[in-house]
């Protein structure tokens, strides 16, 4: 290598560290001003405001405030206005509201710039600690995480399971046969929200969920008590264990799972349980993340270093528990389709899901 290709090399990483740095210090800042609500304030305030004003409207310190401010000027995320003679006023451009604010929706993207904060404040000791060990971090240590997902799982469940999801299910027909009476089963169901959505809008239907942790169970078993459903039940069973249950073998007509596969210790069995659990026929959505099972095939995924991230300090160090597989969050599209396979599914259909490019449909049936 000639000097001058190993100075354009070493100019061009420089420049990357500095990105890196900035952007991961503008990260954390974004995530504070985001579950502090300042993104919110900055949103409703067309003209702009003072960082007093900003600080009385959202009940903060102004000094806190003031230097917050600074740190999303220098990002380029919020811009400055001043005229001569008036104080310095800030404002969050339209543009940049429409991917910060909770009005949103399923587009708001500054919910997640709480993920890697969250996450290194909670387990970042015990991920090193693994490196040494290749243990595993076990689900207790992410009480707030795990709250912090639910809330985010709950408001994507809310605007897109029966109005957008289920609708494009086999091309229509699962919505048919809802409506009509089925059996279903949600694997994973964590507090069952996505099981009283379907329970609400399908009352023909029967609806089960299930979850390994019992006080999800009871949560669901208390929303269900209070929406008055009497088409639900939750259960509490080890998805790996599912295939030994010889009374459920065979006893549903659908089966979801939604984000629940790659964390699972014993994904291979987990999958395995809901292939047993469907009758001829039967039919099996499982949602999961949209990734190449080979690395080097993400190196173009737009969000690969925060999804690898959020995998190494969460996804899989709670799938490594008790010597498990540890697939990982990025598992990726050819091992799902290989390990639905050997779990019995004959027809694996991989669909992309409409206003949700993070996750891929795995469509199978079970003859």
């Amino acid at each position: 290598m000639t000097e001058d290709k190993s100075k354009e090399m070493r100019d061009r990483f420089s420049r990357k560290m500095i990105e890196v740095l900035n952007f991961g210090a503008l990260n954390l800042a974004m995530g504070i001003g985001y579950r502090l609500g300042l993104f919110e304030v900055l949103d409703g305030l067309d003209d702009g405001a003072t960082p007093e004003e900003i600080a009385a409207r959202s009940g903060l310190s102004g000094r806190y405030v003031r230097e917050w401010l600074a740190v999303m000027l220098c990002g380029g995320i919020i811009e400055q206005i001043q005229k001569q003679g008036e104080p310095v006023r800030y404002i969050l451009p339209k543009a940049h509201g429409d991917f910060l604010t909770r009005r949103s929706g399923n587009g708001n993207m500054g919910v997640y710039t709480q993920e890697i904060p969250l996450l290194t404040s909670l387990v970042m000791e015990r991920v090193v600690e693994g490196f040494r060990t290749g243990h595993g971090v076990p689900y207790e240590c992410y009480p707030s995480f795990q709250a912090f997902m639910t809330e985010l799982s709950n408001a994507k469940h809310q605007d897109v399971l029966v109005e957008k999801f289920l609708p494009q299910v086999d091309d229509g027909r699962m919505v048919r046969r809802l409506k009509e009476g089925i059996r279903v089963c949600d694997l994973g169901c964590g507090e069952g929200l996505a099981v009283i959505l379907m329970a609400r809008a399908f009352p023909r239907s029967r609806f089960v969920g299930i979850d390994l942790d019992d006080s999800c169970i009871r949560t669901g078993d208390k929303q269900a008590a209070q929406a008055d459903l009497s088409n639900v039940e939750f259960l509490v069973h080890d998805a790996a264990c599912l295939e030994r249950e010889a009374d459920l073998a065979g006893s549903f007509d659908y089966i979801t799972a939604f984000d629940a596969i790659h964390d699972q210790t014993q994904p291979a069995a987990a999958l395995r349980g809901a292939y047993h659990l469907l009758g001829p026929g039967g039919s099996f959505s499982m949602v999961d993340i949209a990734a190449q099972s080979d690395p080097f095939g993400n190196r173009d995924h737009p969000m690969g270093p925060f999804l690898y991230t959020v995998s190494l300090m969460h996804c899989m160090p709670v799938g490594l528990v008790d010597g498990g597989a540890g697939l990982g969050m990025m598992w990726g599209k050819e091992q799902a389709v290989r390990m639905l396979g050997e779990a019995g599914f004959e027809q694996v259909e991989v669909k992309e899901i409409p206003n949700d490019p993070f996750n891929l449909h795995y469509f199978c049936k079970k003859r």
